[in-house]
């Protein structure tokens, strides 16, 4: 009995700390019930975040996974990435790249084609009523060149007067016909003594002549030639080549549509005179220039006036 109080209880009357004392902070038996509790539940909760934190890690392996797009296959079995294969798994559409042949609104049910309004009747356009030309007139007196080309001046027409008698008539042979003979009082007869002389290379019936003097002529006063021109509607210049002999000669100038008439006289008392009126005109579609060469004073009894040539460009 005494050697078992000793062993509870020490030389000095206190009882001892064994294994096992509640009291003893060392032994796990000896903790306390609250003690333990609190440690379970930290070591519970420590192991439910690392549970949690290695099931995230996965959730993101997981969805980098399932986000790329296998690579293509080098060579022509390649497909760009985000063009419709035509399978039933989706993928990525780049807007506005389009497979040839692919049914737009197939592909893409919420995109239409654009739509253009209907196109408006346009009336045509009103056609720009030019005003009628207005009537132009204006003579001029020049000498004679020695030498007259008729095919060279006359670019439209030209008419050139007794190369063989007093009727005779050479025209150009391609030309507009425009230079029109309307007669005249008197008769006529050709002379060989003109101090020009006249050339031309595209003449009927005549093609041809190098040089003639010749022309044709009316003596008596009030007597002469009668001649037109056929207006087109454009401004145009008439060459027209006369002369006199012993006489005083005087040409009238009008136009057919109306206007005042320009008058010019040329003289010559003793011998031969000639000179090229230049006449610059318009008239209308239909209208003439008209030109009259009389004799008005003879001061010879076969004082005359006399007619070369005639040329229109």
């Amino acid at each position: 009995m005494a050697e078992e109080d000793l062993g509870r209880t020490g030389s000095d009357g206190r009882a001892s700390v064994g294994p096992g004392a509640p009291g003893n902070p060392d032994d796990p038996a000896g903790q306390t019930r609250t003690v333990q509790r609190r440690l379970a539940r930290a070591r519970q909760r420590r192991r439910w975040a690392a549970g949690g934190l290695t099931v995230v890690c996965l959730l993101a392996l997981v969805s980098y996974l399932g986000s790329r797009q296998p690579e293509p296959p080098e060579g022509n079995g390649g497909v760009p990435t985000g063009v419709s294969t035509g399978s039933d798994r989706p993928t990525g559409r780049v807007p506005g790249l389009q497979v040839p042949g692919a049914d737009i609104g197939a592909a893409s049910p919420r995109l239409r084609p654009r739509e253009r309004p209907p196109a408006t009747p346009t009336a045509p356009p009103t056609p720009t009523v030019q005003p009628p030309a207005q009537p132009y007139l204006a003579v001029t007196r020049n000498d004679v060149p020695g030498v007259v080309d008729l095919t060279a001046v006359g670019t439209r027409d030209w008419v050139h007067w007794g190369l063989r008698g007093g009727d005779s008539v050479v025209r150009k042979r391609t030309g507009t016909g425009q230079i029109l003979d309307e007669g005249g009082r008197g008769g006529r007869d050709s002379y060989d003594t003109n101090p020009e002389s006249y050339r031309w290379r595209d003449g009927t019936p005549v093609t041809s002549v190098d040089a003639t003097p010749t022309g044709a002529y009316a003596c008596g006063v009030g007597n002469g030639f009668a001649l037109a021109v056929a207006g087109d509607g454009e401004l145009r210049t008439v060459h027209l080549y006369a002369g006199l002999w012993m006489a005083r000669g005087r040409l009238d100038v009008r136009l057919s549509t109306g206007g005042p008439t320009t008058t010019l006289r040329l003289e010559d008392p003793h011998t031969t005179h000639t000179a090229e009126f230049t006449i610059r005109f318009r008239a209308s579609k239909g209208g003439k220039l008209l030109m009259s060469w009389i004799t008005e004073v003879s001061f010879n009894r076969s004082g005359n006036v006399a007619l070369q040539a005639v040329a229109l460009r």
